[in-house]
């Protein structure tokens, strides 16, 4: 099979490449797992040496690297050099931190020995999508090495440019044959990969539909999975907002990547004594954006990744619209080239409804009005999703407190957008997955915390 990448804002065939053989396949698996044999017993020293020439190299080619993303996928420019400088940070953080990390765990026990001992596991597969495609992979990649594991990508059809890139970044770092690897396979032709003995886990970002295939496929060889799955993220504008803070942050939040996130902002629900003004000034922010070649540094806002893309998120907004909602700006198919979509408003949802229920993937905003705290975080709540959201209020304590306790999320952030950051763990809850990514909690999820306990005497 062939893969293709195409310029979703000329519609032009980028380039295409063919799939990886069985053969070549097959000595991947095998040198990853004799990579992994090596690469486990090097000075932690030496792989954090590694982990920051990696980053060195993104930093130099910062813009070969974003015009490969901005071409493949469609990504702003200005975007996209903040993904590569990303991508580096994360490597940067693991180099420095991940020999702490590694440190055994003394526990105090009646045992003259006591201790947790944490040790890497072996080849791990890497699934990924096409929307972050360097950070997503690095997020990965950084920590897995840095903890001795050896890494395997699968990464998304349309951005096979990217994924070679990537594997160029790890070879001109200097790491040892085996340590990382791209294949260039469909998503239906993975479950060899996964079943594959050797190869000891699996991590995925991407639909939930997804996850849940492979985790099903890996459930049955016993293989440890971290997924990463869709959301649809709830953003409270309480009745003590700073509105023009809110709208700012939440127009941001939901266009960023042309609205192409799991974490981004996508269902606003809003008090009514702050509605009117939050829907006057959100909307104000959200028609702001010129859209355009995302090449060109004046552009802001991208089109999405294919036409098939946003012609799915126009079905969505066409049903919501036949069930009542109400389109207060965009909800149409621009006669621009390819892929753009318009940022759209849509109110007066119910549940039921496309744009209540589901993800939308791209620059459509579901705005609802509620009477109280409890009918906030009821609708909040309402969702098979769990993986952001956001609270807006001037009152430390009462953001705090809902933060805390009313929203059910992996990440919660007050009074700004929600991100991923190297410091913090990240994943979700219910259908946004499980596991976790990032910070320490990330750096271990594919290691062995091996106790190990006795006397001496």
């Amino acid at each position: 099979m062939i893969l293709k990448s195409v310029n979703p804002y000329t519609g032009d065939t980028i380039e295409t490449y063919p799939q990886t053989t069985s053969e070549a396949l097959e000595n991947i698996v095998h040198k990853a797992v004799e990579g992994y044999e090596l690469w486990k017993k090097t000075e932690a020293s030496e792989r954090a040496r590694k982990l920051t020439s990696v980053a060195t190299v993104l930093r130099e080619n910062k813009t070969e690297f974003a015009r490969i993303i901005s071409t493949e996928m469609g990504k702003l420019i200005t975007e996209a050099e903040a993904e590569v400088e990303k991508s580096a940070l994360v490597c940067d953080y693991y180099a420095t931190h991940g020999e702490t990390f590694l440190q055994n765990k003394i526990i105090n026990t009646e045992y003259d020995i006591s201790r947790v001992e944490y040790h890497a596991l072996g080849p791990v597969l890497a699934i990924m999508p096409w929307n972050f495609p360097f950070w997503q992979v690095f997020r990965f990649a950084a920590p897995n090495l840095m903890a001795g594991n050896t890494a395997i990508l699968k990464h998304a059809g349309n951005v096979s440019g990217c994924s070679l890139a990537i594997a160029s970044v790890f070879e001109k770092a200097g790491f040892p044959e085996g340590c990382f690897a791209s294949v260039l396979l469909p998503g239906k032709e993975t479950q060899p990969l996964i079943e594959d003995k050797r190869v000891v886990a699996i991590t995925l970002t991407g639909s939930t539909q997804a996850g849940k295939k492979v985790a099903e496929m890996a459930g049955r060889h016993l293989k440890k999975t971290v997924l990463e799955l869709g959301g649809s993220d709830p953003y409270l504008i309480l009745d003590d907002a700073d509105i023009n803070l809110a709208a700012e942050k939440c127009a941001a939040g939901r266009l960023l990547n042309a609205g192409q996130s799991c974490i981004g902002a996508k269902r606003f629900i809003v008090m009514q004594e702050v509605y009117d003004d939050f829907l006057s000034a959100f909307k104000k922010q959200m028609e702001a954006v010129k859209p355009g070649n995302p090449l060109n540094r004046n552009t802001t806002l991208a089109p999405l990744a294919t036409t098939l893309f946003r012609d799915d998120l126009h079905h969505q907004v066409e049903n919501s619209l036949k069930s009542g909602a109400t389109c207060v700006t965009g909800g149409y198919i621009p006669d621009m080239q390819d892929a753009f979509y318009p940022p759209t408003i849509l109110t007066g949802l119910k549940p039921g409804m496309a744009a209540y229920e589901e993800e939308l993937f791209g620059p459509v905003a579901s705005v609802l009005k509620v009477n109280s705290e409890e009918e906030a975080f009821h609708i909040a709540n309402d969702t098979v999703f769990g993986l952001g959201a956001a609270v807006f209020s001037q009152n430390r304590e009462r953001a705090e407190h809902i933060a805390s306790e009313k929203l059910n999320a992996g990440t919660v952030f007050i009074n700004d957008f929600v991100k991923s950051d190297p410091r913090l763990p990240f994943g979700g809850i219910k259908e946004s997955g499980y596991g976790r990514e990032l910070a320490i909690e990330g750096f271990r999820e594919f290691m062995n915390a091996k106790t190990v306990a006795g006397n001496v005497t």
